[in-house]
């Protein structure tokens, strides 16, 4: 009878597969999923937070925000292997025997820190209108003029949006709205362009206009209706943007710029509340529950179910109700989208507050 190979020598065959197994490096291939699922997780949770804050203030519930101040992802592989055997001389009973265990461990334990947004600064931050100058750069740099100025601007000289508070709802003058229309087409058209120059100390701001050589009729029409409107000097390429309601001269575009709380408030007011809450005094009066307003653009549609939205964009439960924006309303979702982007236009808390994600591999 042959005997068997050493014990020795078929344990350590044993052990050196187990552990050529075991060597798998963890921590690069973490990087593409997590930047991408903590990312998509924080832009949720944020457009979550900020409709949950708009429907909030219909109730005169006071907003919160709390932001997401750190992500520290660890992960650690441990792995065991137990060998133990005994080899017995010619002869005996019990013969060689050997035994082996294996065990291991993964653990994903990730720690996120939140940080609730207060404080003198921030507080003034969202109450702050916006420069005027920052809402026409982003104009400037491709965002659509009649969004962006139906959202943030109060007024433009003279000419009023629609208002909305507690004590007030009021429709955009139709001369208003026929700005925007304006404003949008010779955008949309590139025969006119501007830039912003920023004023000097204590200096506003100026609005450049360029003419393309070959501007039609139409879009010279539409130049010459606006300038009417807006009251400002026809033939002036040049002209001088600041704060307030109405320009001391024609070269001046005046204009009356909203907070991110004043532009809340205003969504506020488009939220589909059940007609109970408002005849019981629980929500102010919006849009939705005036059935005596005249016709008018809303600036947002957000709506009220007492079931989870099949399609929503973004939706929160609230009041045993849930309030959600359609994922097939891309008006709204502009609009939605465009109060996120201003958000970083105010002055909102300490420089540099960004999330941290933090990702150590074992």
């Amino acid at each position: 009878m042959q005997r068997p190979a050493p014990l020795a020598a078929t344990l350590l065959v044993v052990f050196t597969a187990v552990m050529h197994c075991g060597c798998v490096k963890l921590g690069p291939k973490t990087v593409a999923r997590d930047r991408f699922e903590y990312g998509t997780s924080i832009a949720e949770s944020w457009k979550r937070q900020v409709l949950l804050n708009i429907v909030k203030f219909r109730y005169l519930d006071p907003p919160i925000f709390v932001d997401v101040g750190q992500i520290v992802a660890g992960y650690s592989i441990e792995g065991t292997i137990g060998l133990g055997a005994t080899e017995s001389s010619d002869g005996t009973v019990q013969g060689d025997f050997f035994s082996l265990g294996a065990g291991g461990r993964y653990v994903d334990r990730p720690t996120i820190t939140y940080t609730p947004l207060t404080g003198s600064r921030f507080v003034q931050g969202l109450m702050t209108p916006f420069r005027p100058e920052a809402v026409f750069a982003a104009i400037q740099a491709g965002w659509p003029a009649d969004a962006i100025l139906f959202a943030a601007v109060a007024s433009m000289n003279g000419l009023r949006n629609m208002e909305a508070s507690v004590s007030k709802l009021s429709p955009a003058e139709p001369g208003f709205l026929r700005a925007l229309e304006l404003l949008r087409k010779l955008q949309q058209s590139g025969a006119v362009a501007f830039r912003i120059r920023k004023g000097e100390v204590d200096r506003p701001a100026t609005i450049v206009t360029f003419r393309s050589s070959e501007i039609d009729a139409e879009t010279f029409k539409d130049v010459a209706e606006l300038r009417a409107l807006l009251k400002l000097d026809p033939d002036a390429s040049e002209i001088q943007l600041v704060q307030g309601f109405a320009p001391s001269h024609r070269a001046e575009l005046a204009v009356q710029t909203r907070s991110i709380l004043h532009i809340m408030a205003s969504m506020a007011a488009e939220v589909d509340v059940p007609p109970e809450h408002v005849s019981e005094e629980r929500a102010w009066r919006g849009w939705t529950n005036l059935s005596e307003s005249a016709p008018r653009e809303p600036l947002i549609r957000i709506h009220a179910t007492r079931d989870p939205p099949d399609d929503g964009y973004a939706s929160v439960p609230y009041r045993d109700h849930w309030f959600w924006i359609d994922d097939r309303d891309l008006r709204s979702k502009r609009t939605f989208s465009l109060l996120m982007m201003l958000f970083t236009l105010t002055d909102t808390g300490e420089p540099g507050n960004l999330p941290l994600i933090t990702i150590p591999a074992q």
